[in-house]
């Protein structure tokens, strides 16, 4: 293959027209010539930090979806997987994704459960964890959740750590807020990136303290516009990520739509790409090529440097996607799950009267939740909650195994009528659910329950369900028909629910990540992430 275009030199800083050999794979030749040319090649981009079970697609799905927008590779953890099936899952995770020409860097996590607070279906100790970082297709230890146990210095945590340091492989962080004194431990247990940052003095604290930023816009996080500005002093300190896309997000765009931002509000071509492109090839040692020679040939094609429509995205000299159309095709997909908990009633979602309750209060665009109180003097008897004032019941309910559901009360969802739930909940991924009544919410829960996995939408007139037949998270279906699918199911709970978030089920998601202050539920009760405690939600004066 030859390719003859404008050659994007990211490392010289220097873009010029070059004829371009591909063999075997690899880029054999790039030489300069007089020949005016109309599109550019520059290496491919790369997501830093994503979960892809988050896309509720397999490996091999969501490279379908990613090369349209000319990501050639990502940094993947894959503890939702494993929270579910243990090693078995990661396993899963790395035969998928060898069977198509996309590079995936996946990592061993080591905060399997997050939280000894919430039920999953798997733990990986430290024996676990070294065993997988034995593996060489894992390439670094994934996000180390329990800061809180690394500042403290446990035991267990440190040992996960030393065994990367050990083996040379990096270790990814996870530190919503971190600052001060327990930052400086914290890195300095050889922590060497976040993907938590959500305020620019934040990031900026930890840029100076040696961390890399990665800087993330996903599907429900999204602290791009607030991180931004790091670009022009500290490119070489930061990496773009999604953490957590949707199908629907994924089919529309990726790390691409960040590059344009980027170069939209007029930072530095060149760095912006470094940061796109670059950086996570530099960190973390991926064997993804950079557009030299004796590398993979691992590039793409856009129509130019502005709107970076890719016109053509190339893994190991192979066209996978071109002019809008991916050309990986689908594979066949087992079935694996772990779903062990009987249909539950109305009367399970109960609570008991309260004066005042309470609440989690949902963040548009952000993880973090915040506590408030509600008044429930005023409801009716039955005490469901107050949809008028958008105080609404959340309810976990264990999949693993037969137990009652943890209840509490929630705000910023906005429904209307109905309930959603869903059994991605991050990161044990039991049945999570928000909604106006005890029955919407129960009968919500048993659709769930009774496809074995999905996420879904009702009301008293119909019902909405993507099943997710691979251990209740992701879909074994076409990554086309499910983004649609997932769309017509986002677009429902929107415009009928009338819920008024952005990402409604990204956010439901988060509702149980104990590890993400302040107020989150998990199937033992509802948890306050500041002091790492069970908090009663019910209040009763006098």
């Amino acid at each position: 293959m030859v390719i003859e275009s404008n050659y994007v030199d990211i490392r010289r800083r220097e873009i010029y027209p070059a004829s371009v050999v591909i063999e075997a794979g690899l880029i054999r030749s790039v030489t300069r010539i007089d020949t005016p040319c109309s599109t550019y090649i520059l290496p491919g981009f790369i997501d830093a930090h994503i979960h892809i079970e988050s896309s509720m697609l397999p490996p091999s799905e969501f490279a379908r979806l990613a090369v349209l927008h000319g990501t050639v590779a990502t940094v993947s953890d894959p503890h939702e997987i494993a929270n579910v099936l243990g090693i078995k899952g990661v396993e899963f995770m790395l035969e998928n994704a060898q069977k198509v020409p996309f590079h995936f860097a996946f990592g061993a996590s080591p905060c399997v459960p997050a939280t000894p607070f919430e039920t999953s279906g798997a733990a990986l100790g430290v024996e676990e964890v070294k065993t997988l970082l034995a593996n060489p297709q894992i390439g670094y230890l994934s996000e180390v959740m329990n800061f809180p146990g690394v500042v403290s210095g446990d035991t267990d945590m440190l040992a996960k750590i030393a065994a990367a340091k050990a083996l040379g492989k990096p270790v990814d962080g996870h530190a919503p807020g971190l600052r001060g004194d327990d930052l400086k431990r914290y890195i300095a247990a050889g922590i060497t990136t976040d993907h938590e940052a959500f305020t620019y003095e934040e990031g900026l604290e930890k840029v100076q303290a040696g961390m890399k930023i990665l800087v993330r816009e996903g599907s429900a996080a999204k602290n791009f516009e607030a991180l931004a500005p790091l670009i022009k002093d500290y490119p070489w300190m930061l990496m773009f990520c999604s953490d957590d896309r949707h199908p629907d997000d994924l089919r529309r765009e990726h790390i691409n739509a960040l590059v344009r931002r980027a170069v939209a509000k007029g930072y530095d071509l060149f760095d912006v790409l470094r940061i796109a492109c670059l950086n996570p090839v530099d960190h973390y040692g991926l064997g993804v090529g950079t557009l030299r020679p004796g590398e993979s040939a691992d590039f793409i094609e856009v129509d130019n440097l502005e709107d970076f429509t890719v016109l053509r995205t190339v893994i190991g000299g192979r066209t996978v996607a071109e002019k809008g159309r991916s050309l990986i095709p689908s594979l066949p997909l087992p079935e694996l799950n772990n779903f062990h908990t009987a249909r539950k009633r109305p009367e399970d979602f109960a609570l008991p009267p309260c004066d005042s309750v309470e609440v989690i209060e949902a963040v548009d665009g952000e993880l973090v939740t915040h506590e408030m109180i509600a008044s429930l003097k005023n409801v009716p008897a039955h005490r469901i909650g107050d949809p008028d004032h958008d105080i609404l019941k959340i309810a976990v309910v264990n999949r693993y195994e037969d137990a009652p559901p943890a209840v509490a009360y929630v705000s910023g969802f906005g429904l209307k009528e109905g309930a959603i739930a869903s059994s991605v909940a991050h990161d044990s991924h039991n049945i999570i659910a928000v909604g106006c009544s005890d029955d919407a919410i129960a009968a919500a829960v048993n659709l769930v329950i009774d496809a074995r996995g999905g996420i879904c939408a009702l009301n008293t007139s119909e019902q909405h369900l993507l099943p997710l037949r691979i251990a209740g998270i992701m879909s074994g279906e076409d990554g086309f028909t499910v983004a649609k699918e997932y769309e017509a199911l986002d677009r429902f709970t929107k415009t009928v629910l009338e819920s008024t978030l952005h990402a409604p089920f990204m956010t439901l998601s988060f509702m149980a990540l104990l590890v993400i202050p302040e107020l989150k539920l998990s199937d033992k009760g509802l948890f306050d992430g500041r002091t790492f405690h069970f908090i009663k939600g019910c209040r009763l004066e006098p």
